[in-house]
């Protein structure tokens, strides 16, 4: 295990490391730390609090994870941040733990968090997400999996990112992003569904493409028709069923309740609102 971590690397004693974790020069990894095996810190990350990380996770230079949040209602709680496996944290990432004790900050599997990006406190990254560069999540953010998130995108506290959901760079999210959907603009705007993941997913080709094409059908009762949302919801329940769909239509279900920001509209919304 000596042969692995770097001389200058500070290191609590309590610390918990498997034997195969590799830590660059000049770390410091804190009291109640936990990681997995065959991970690698690299050179001036700072692991601190109730920091758990799974394996082959590959942390990059400068990275800073589990760091008090940023909120003035925070009480000084030892809190949890909780990262799964096989994820790739870019150079300077901060990644910080939630505001109360018995909550945490959740990361999964197999994500890429590009340079300098922001995850605040109480957010949940699900699993294969992208988030680009210079990303800032505020806090108490939910970004399904397969979800991709452009480069200088901000996002608004309470907001939730739907599975395989595109936002384009440079956005200023401020409502929930529907799964399968791509948005885009400063606020952002509804523009189209999300061809390129879909396709990636293989959502197009499943069952000769009634998937894709349920979804199409969902997609104009939501955003080119002239019904009102209930009614649209009420319509996608004719549908075809399946997986996907059903999902499509809780999220924008639970979108609606008190607590929620409601779905971002679409560009003919934002023009009706104008005049």
């Amino acid at each position: 295990m000596t042969s692995l971590i770097h001389p200058t690397a500070v290191i609590h004693p309590n610390a918990e490391l498997h034997p195969t974790v590799k830590v660059g020069p000049y770390a410091v990894i804190g009291e109640k730390v936990k990681v997995g095996p065959d991970t690698v810190i690299g050179p001036h990350v700072v692991l601190d609090g109730c920091t758990e990380i799974g394996a082959r996770n590959r942390i990059f230079p400068g990275a800073a994870i589990g760091l008090e949040p940023q909120d003035l209602k925070y009480d000084g709680s030892l809190n949890l941040v909780k990262i799964g496996d096989d994820n790739l944290i870019r150079e300077y990432v901060t990644i910080n733990r939630a505001t109360r004790a018995d909550e945490m900050t959740v990361i999964g599997n197999r994500n890429l968090v590009m340079a300098y990006a922001h995850i605040a406190h109480n957010c949940t990254i699900e699993d294969q997400v992208i988030i680009a560069n210079s990303v800032a999540l505020a806090g108490h953010i939910h970004v399904e999996s397969q979800a991709r998130i452009g480069g200088l995108v901000g996002v608004h506290q309470f907001v939730h990112i739907g599975r395989l959901s595109f936002v384009g760079g440079m956005s200023r999210i401020e409502r929930d992003v529907p799964p399968f959907i791509l948005v885009e603009g400063n606020p952002a705007r509804v523009r189209s569904l999300n061809l390129v993941g879909l396709q990636r997913a293989g959502l197009t080709e499943l069952a000769e493409g009634q998937v894709y094409a349920a979804l199409k059908k969902a997609f104009r009762l939501l955003y080119r028709s002239d019904l009102t949302f209930k009614e649209s919801l009420e319509q996608l329940e004719l549908l075809p069923d399946n997986e996907q769909l059903q999902h499509l239509r809780r999220f924008m279900q639970l979108s609606q309740l008190p607590e929620r920001r409601g779905p971002i509209p679409s560009a003919k919304e934002k023009e009706e609102e104008e005049g």
